[in-house]
């Protein structure tokens, strides 16, 4: 194949110095006509200034087009010559040229579906029995043209297969039902791209598309898959198509300013060939230092780019080409009819065939193509994707092939409408060359791609591949020599990866540049938020650099702690001592001293004072709304039941010493079995307050998830300081009674002082209630309880140790004391000094 292909370039190169008739080859008549549509030139003339609708004109020659029309011209000749897929059946074909432009392509495209035979567009209600001049359209070769032609063939459903559009918006069936291509679409290439960057950890690019569609659309599916793999994108931006616009020399130096104003290595470029060019000059005259550029098949095999003096020196090129296989036998194909036009006799059998089809309708095809010779496109012709062409002609000639029911040996006589091909296409494979095709749900090919590096060697370009995509992305490193200072793998990082815990915290201008933070406490890391740490519910807690939340455990007050135990053991001192004194006194019930202390009252105090003690078991364990109501009433009315005597005995005191004359009369009342009365009182009393608590608002159970890190607190909380104050400021009013009754009494040293020890025993309990107030209304902890139990003992061992123990101390110890003359009504007599 290489001598012979050889051997033709340089016959074609000496025969070129006359004009050939190349330009007459993109036309044959037949049974069924096949429309092409092919960029055969490039750079229209004056298409801003056009001011009236004339034809379209190109100024120079695009040798890629031209090659994919010749891969047409190909398959179409080698369908005809063959004996089993459309045996008896010619097909014809019709070329021309799209300029890559939108209006260029729609001339073609508004012949394609004349009436055949016609120059009219019939203007029908039902179109199922018209018959355009087309059976079916190859190409055209960009995104925006076929976006426009698409539409036109659509409504009339004449199958359109296209060799190079690869737009996402092309997938829509329901826009575009007869639009079929034989590459991927973009959203393919796009995640090609995402997992390579992520295979080499790049996660700072600038990204770059060509303003048009297939730039535009690469570059918006880019931009949406890119963050959510992490991207960052440090630039996005678009170049201009039109380069002779005044503006796009000063667009491109914008571009190529900002991209070295944010240091990245890397840039996406989505662009066809000519806007490629631009750019990779213009970053070379300015001195854009080395990076990686990653590029599609639209400028990775293009000439135009390869060809830029000094390409060298912009770094690394890497980029995704589709698969494709080659076309076996197209090379020589090319060569021998390149030959063939150089000879008059061909030529004018071309002529002929073309004056068949009506040439007077459009001006000649490609009138470049007569100037050129087989050498002029030779480097092209070595690594163009002549397949995808090569496919969609094979797809419409199976179609073709099922729609009129053919056998291997012959085709029957039937007329088949464009349309009808249309459910063949959507539903049977078929297969070139051994190889087996689809069209897919979206009416498109995925053959996958080849990863490719430009690899200089000797001022030489190879395209080498060093890995493919398909389902999985491979990449062969040990092949890809990067164009670096040290010639490593550069790196290109906004971020580094945050590990399980950490949110991203964004800085500076680009959002997705980040630092990794710890996530604090009570707050856990979630992948599917990242960028910010999620409160823990409620009754969760977490510690920092966390990834869920946990369960919080209940505080209180517990049994087995040992700040309780030794509460336990000091309450249980306390009623041991108090028990012991109620039994001595029980013991000495009828002796003077306990008859002066208030005789059986003593034991109801003391009884109550067991109670106030065995009450701060309440205090203890979990606590619940219940037992938050009943710690305070139970500890005011057992305090209430021991402050009645000290009051009674207060009472007694008063009348003796202030009011003598009256005492015989009110004396009883305080003395006798009257003074039970004054108890219940008393109690009747503190119970009225008790239901005022109670109804304005008693203490309630508030589970506190605040206070403690990891617990909930579960503490009894105060709802209305007013009943609280009215309940227990009660209590402190008898107190406070006794006190005004008692501290100034005086007595002989030859009698014995009650009324001190009422006094000291009241002076005890305000000084602890001094404290405990201050300290109750401030805390929220389980110190609380604490606070009320101590409160509690505290207060029982005062009175104990000032009321109580002084007199058990003279029964054991002194009874020599315990009598009549020492204790009678030691209160009546006036001090020893007063006397005198």
């Amino acid at each position: 194949m290489v001598p012979d292909l050889l051997l033709c370039l340089s016959f074609g190169y000496a025969a070129a110095l006359k004009p050939t008739c190349l330009s007459a080859q993109f036309r044959r008549p037949g049974d069924y006509i096949i429309g092409g549509l092919f960029p055969f030139g490039m750079d229209t003339v004056n298409l801003t200034a056009r001011s009236e609708p004339t034809l379209v004109v190109c100024e120079r020659l695009f040798v890629g087009g031209l090659i994919w029309a010749l891969g047409m011209k190909f398959a179409i000749d080698e369908i005809n010559n063959s004996t089993s897929l459309l045996p008896g059946v010619k097909l014809g074909y019709d070329m021309y040229d799209t300029c890559f432009e939108p209006l260029a392509a729609l001339q073609p495209s508004l012949l394609f579906l004349t009436r055949n035979g016609t120059t009219g567009i019939g203007v029908l209600c039902n179109y199922s029995d018209y018959q355009p001049r087309v059976t079916a359209v190859i190409g055209p070769h960009k995104s925006d043209l076929c976006l426009v032609t698409a539409k036109l063939f659509s409504f009339f459903l004449i199958p359109q297969v296209s060799y190079g559009a690869s737009s996402e918006k092309l997938s829509n069936t329901e826009l575009y039902p007869s639009f079929y291509r034989t590459v991927p679409s973009d959203k393919n290439l796009v995640e090609a791209v995402v997992l390579l960057l992520n295979k080499f950890g790049w996660n700072w690019i600038a990204t770059i598309g060509s303003d048009d569609e297939y730039g535009r659309g690469a570059q918006g599916l880019f931009l949406s898959i890119a963050a959510n793999n992490s991207i960052c994108i440090a630039f996005e931006g678009l170049i201009p198509t039109d380069l002779a616009d005044p503006k796009a020399k000063n667009q491109l130096e914008d571009t190529i300013k900002l991209i070295n104003k944010t240091k990245v290595n890397i840039i996406v470029l989505f662009a066809f060939s000519q806007p490629a060019q631009a750019l990779l000059e213009h970053s070379i005259r300015m001195g854009l230092s080395e990076k990686v550029w990653i590029g599609t098949e639209a400028w990775m095999l293009s000439d135009i780019a390869a060809s830029i003096p000094n390409i060298q020196s912009i770094g690394t090129v890497l980029g995704f080409i589709m698969k494709a296989g080659t076309v076996p036998g197209f090379q020589k194909y090319v060569a021998d009819l390149f030959s063939s036009v150089q000879q008059d006799k061909f030529c004018q059998e071309s002529r002929e065939f073309n004056h068949l089809m009506n040439s007077d309708t459009l001006d000649a095809h490609c009138k470049q193509c007569d100037h050129i010779s087989l050498h002029d496109i030779s480097s092209v012709l070595s690594h163009s994707q002549i397949q995808p062409v090569y496919v969609a002609v094979y797809s419409v000639a199976y179609a073709l092939h099922r729609a009129l029911g053919c056998t291997h040996q012959a085709c029957p006589k039937a007329s088949v409408r464009s349309w009808q091909l249309l459910d063949f296409m959507n539903t049977l494979p078929f297969k070139v060359n051994g190889q087996s095709f689809r069209f897919d749900q979206s009416h498109g090919t995925n053959t996958g791609y080849k990863l490719i590096f430009w690899s200089w060697k000797n001022g030489t370009l190879t395209y080498l591949p060093v890995g493919d995509y398909e389902e999985s992305l491979y990449v062969n490193k040990s092949q890809i020599q990067f164009h670096t200072a040290d010639e490593k793998e550069p790196t290109s990082e906004c971020f580094r990866h945050c590990k399980p815990g950490q949110f991203r915290q964004i800085k500076g201008f680009h959002l997705c540049c980040y630092d990794c933070t710890d996530c604090p406490e009570n707050t856990f890391w979630s992948a599917k938020d990242s960028s910010t740490c999620t409160p823990c519910v409620e009754h969760q807690w977490s510690p920092v650099r966390s990834t869920q939340c946990y369960d919080r455990s209940e505080r209180y007050l517990f049994w087995n702690e040992p700040l309780t135990i030794a509460l336990l053991m000091l309450m249980s001192i306390t009623i041991s001592l108090t028990c012991l004194t109620a039994v001595l006194f029980l013991k000495n019930l009828e002796t003077p001293l306990v008859q002066a202390s208030g005789g059986k009252l003593n034991l109801f105090a003391l009884f109550t004072l067991v109670l106030l003690c065995l009450s701060c078991c309440l205090c203890i364990g979990k606590p619940s709304n219940n037992l938050c109501m009943i710690q305070q009433i139970v500890y005011a009315l057992c305090l209430n039941g021991c402050f009645s005597t000290f009051f009674i005995k207060s009472l007694e005191i008063t009348l003796v010493r202030e009011f003598p004359r009256c005492a015989p009369t009110f004396l009883h009342w305080v003395t006798s079995r009257r003074a039970w009365l004054l108890v219940a009182l008393c109690l009747l009393t503190e119970c009225l307050f008790c239901l005022c608590y109670l109804h304005l608002g008693p203490d309630y159970l508030v589970t506190d998830y605040k206070s403690l890190p990891t617990e909930v607190l579960l503490v009894c909380n105060t709802e209305s300081w007013f009943a609280f104050a009215l309940m227990h400021g009660y209590n402190g009013c008898l107190a406070f009674v006794c006190l005004l009754c008692t501290f100034m009494v005086e007595t002989s040293g030859k009698k014995y002082n009650i009324a001190r020890g009422i006094t000291f025993a009241v002076l005890i309990y305000f000084i602890i209630w001094i404290f405990f107030i201050a300290i109750f209304a401030t805390l929220k902890t389980v110190l609380r309880s604490v606070t009320q139990i101590g409160t509690i003992l505290t207060t029982s061992l005062g009175i104990l140790g000032t009321y109580y123990i002084p007199k058990c101390y003279i029964i054991l110890l002194k009874p020599h004391l315990n009598t009549v003359d020492y204790f009678q009504n030691s209160f009546k007599e006036k001090p020893e000094e007063d006397s005198q």
